[in-house]
């Protein structure tokens, strides 16, 4: 493959090209040769790319995905290394999923509280107000 433009890498890769800039800035990306005032890439930074915005998919941050990159070429402690990085970012999925679960069935009581208009207020306002109340206690 050629080299190629930072437009050029946006469509292979679905990356904008602010992003792209971005992620150079902070390292996640080599900072690209340049032919005159336009940036070179490769194949190597379309694969690297890539591997990081399947990362960010993942919900892995910023600091994660540099840990991943820095441990990407490594043999099989880099796999242990990453396979603890990955136990640790599943359990705060989970704890997410748990703390979107609760929302959804509060939220859903809400509805339906609403629905039924048996309340003289509004059952969403007084449930989001007596949480502040809770918490202001």
């Amino acid at each position: 493959m050629p080299s190629l433009t930072i437009g050029q890498l946006s469509q292979h890769t679905g990356a904008n090209i602010e992003t792209i800039r971005y992620y150079e800035r902070i390292g996640l990306l080599p900072v690209a040769l340049r032919q005159g005032r336009y940036r070179s890439y490769d194949v190597s930074d379309v694969a690297r790319l890539g591997f990081v915005r399947r990362s960010r998919e993942l919900g892995f941050s910023i600091k994660e995905v540099r840990a991943l990159l820095d441990l990407a070429g490594g043999g099989h402690e880099s796999c242990a290394e990453a396979r603890d990085l990955a136990a640790v970012h599943l359990r705060d999925v989970r704890s997410r999923i748990a703390d979107l679960r609760q929302m959804e069935r509060t939220l859903a009581k809400t509805v339906q509280a609403c629905d039924a208009g048996d309340d003289a207020g509004c059952p969403l306002i007084e449930t989001l107000g007596g949480r502040l109340n809770a918490q202001l206690r």
